[in-house]
């Protein structure tokens, strides 16, 4: 296993924990002090233990050096997290506090507040006073109250506020490390597709990101100058010839190409894969060459090839290179996978770094191809769909980028799983290896040549599937349909297959049905999908990704996650109780995106 450590050379925001106080002296405050710090360090603790940053290590808090009773704390703890790097704050406390007086006021980052449900002392008055001043400032807070009581001098998490914890620490770390880091457009739009017409205000005022940019051009002349590590490149061919598996062509005779021919596009390819990665996070090796700027890199956390079509159509296609990047492991180990979205869809990229960022593994990009309906399985198959499926099934199949992880061939509880990259094993990379082919590309989508991936994704993996779209006089939208991946028997799987691309990734996908809006059916479902392209996550992460993008202002248009996991900052209340989501619409229309 390996990890990079020039890819996170910026290192990681870190989580401040603010412990409030009943600044009164001469008996009160002085009774709670112990209480409130505990309360503030069992917190600390638990989060530690329980998170991790993307390259695999404990997330780190910081905690206030005092509690904070009054506004002399509070800014003094704002300098501590401001010189710690602190992304996002968590104000913890048993009791009532100052509400204006001991709030985070920094507008630029996600906060919540953990308001102790006892007796002993009002800290739930304290939740909805401190809550109450945060909308009164259009400073959005989560409140975090426990349902069942607790005796005074209990510093135990209970597991209903462990669970909005985690839900709003995963979501505001999120939040702080896409901040200050770059999306890499690798050429411009692929055949007028309007995810790849890359929109800075969107990626500047909502998600506080940069935009970076290259000509496809830039592959070429890297190539051409040798601007690349050549001893990994050595390194790199020689395992792609041992562990990637070239499958059958399918182009017809006239238009396969030769050995000859093929073994110079896995040169290129294998070229390519370095060059993109270097131009996202850099190469200290580069500068050793001689090449200062280039070992710089673009400080991108996600990036998009465009491909399609002024370089594929007299070069190999960019469907390995981002295989690869995606995946969770290369020719040098272990290690976490890369953003990259197939067609610069910029849209789709921000949708699987949402995923990624949210749980640290590989994220599937596909088109979202065909409804296929139970009668018309059966018509053309003979086969009745069954289980999660019986209702319908979304065929996600794309050109051929999706990662190995994909596979399923990871295992979790001896069941198919896509996970972190320090959790799989290297038994685990050579059965996703062993599980996919690299089919020669077809000619008539790739006149330039390459190879596309191959596999067909394992059933029964909990999956969530999102799409970012932006629309006029509204802003950036988000969907959220949570679901099953689903095994075919291998007939009908053929017979399905061959009528599209029998040379491309398959997942075959059943969504949740919950009988109403656009989750009546799986063919809703599709008939209300936003754009061409899916991000699809490992898990059923739709909770976290409602809460990720209440902290972004961005509103979610549709999702079949259940009412009682979805946790947005208090102030949503306001908006509206009786119908969530046009609330989520008037909430993020009244208080903006964050970096405005």
């Amino acid at each position: 296993m390996v990890e990079n450590d020039f890819r996170w050379r910026s290192g990681f925001p870190k989580i401040g924990i603010r412990p409030t106080i009943d600044g009164r002296r001469r008996g009160v405050r002085e009774s709670l002090e112990e209480q409130t710090m505990n309360l503030a360090k069992s917190v600390a603790s638990f989060l530690s233990e329980e998170l991790r940053y993307p390259n695999g290590q404990p997330v780190e808090c910081v905690i206030a050096d005092t509690c904070i009773g009054g506004v002399a704390e509070a800014a003094a703890a704002a300098k501590k997290f401001k010189q710690a790097e602190v992304g996002l704050t968590i104000t913890v406390t048993p009791c009532w506090c100052y509400g204006t007086e001991t709030m985070d006021t920094d507008p630029s980052i996600p906060k919540a507040v953990w308001g102790f449900n006892g007796t002993g002392r009002p800290g739930a008055v304290y939740l909805a006073a401190v809550l109450a001043a945060h909308a009164q400032k259009g400073l959005p807070a989560f409140g975090i109250y426990g349902q069942d009581v607790q005796d005074e001098g209990n510093n135990q998490i209970p597991d209903d506020v462990k669970e909005k914890l985690l839900r709003f620490t995963r979501s505001g770390l999120a939040v702080a490390i896409m901040r200050d880091q770059a999306y890499l457009s690798m050429g411009s739009v692929s055949m007028g597709i309007a995810g790849s017409m890359v929109n800075d205000s969107f990626f500047q005022e909502y998600l506080g990101m940069r935009n970076e940019y290259i000509d496809m051009s830039e592959f070429t002349r890297r190539m051409d100058e040798g601007i690349y590590d050549p001893e990994e490149y050595e390194k790199a061919l020689v395992w792609v010839k041992k562990n990637c598996k070239e499958g059958p062509d399918n182009n017809p005779p006239h238009l396969q190409t030769s050995r000859e021919r093929k073994d110079q596009e896995w040169e290129t390819v294998v070229k390519m894969t370095l060059i993109a990665r270097d131009l996202m996070i850099g190469n200290p090796r580069l500068a050793e060459l001689g090449f200062e700027e280039e070992a710089q890199g673009h400080h991108a956390i996600a990036s998009g090839f465009q491909g399609q079509r002024q370089w594929t159509d007299h070069a190999p296609n960019g469907d390995f290179m981002e295989t690869m990047l995606n995946s969770s492991f290369d020719w040098n180990g272990i290690r976490s996978p890369f953003v990259v979205a197939t067609e610069n869809d910029s849209l789709n990229g921000v949708g699987m770094l949402f995923g990624y960022l949210l749980t640290n593994t590989a994220q599937i990009f596909a088109d979202v191809r065909t409804y296929w309906s139970p009668a018309s399985v059966e018509r053309v198959t003979g086969h009745k769909l069954e289980g999660p499926a019986a209702n319908g099934i979304l065929h996600l199949i794309n050109s051929g980028s999706a990662t190995l992880d994909g596979t399923g061939e990871q295992t979790k509880n001896g069941e198919p799983a896509m996970k972190p990259f320090w959790e799989i094993n290297e038994a685990e990379v050579d059965k996703m290896l062993q599980a996919s082919q690299w089919r020669p590309a077809s000619v008539e989508y790739f006149r330039g040549g390459g190879f596309s991936t191959d596999y067909l994704t394992r059933g029964n993996m909990p999956m969530t599937m999102i799409r970012l779209n932006l629309v006029k006089g509204l802003g950036p939208v988000l969907q959220i349909v949570e679901g099953y991946s689903v095994d075919l028997p291998e007939d009908v799987h053929n017979t399905l297959d061959q009528r599209t691309d029998p040379t491309w990734p398959s997942t075959w996908f059943a969504p949740i049905l919950t009988g109403t809006g656009a989750f009546t059916s799986a063919y809703d479902v599709m008939d209300n999908w936003g754009a061409n392209h899916g991000a699809i996550s490992y898990g059923h992460i739709g909770a976290d990704l409602i809460t990720l993008a209440s902290i972004l202002r961005i509103p979610v248009a549709m999702h079949n996650v259940s009412k009682e996991k979805i946790f947005r900052p208090r102030a949503w209340s306001m908006f509206g109780t009786e119908h969530p989501e046009g609330a989520d619409f008037r909430a993020c229309e009244n208080f903006g995106p964050m970096y405005r």
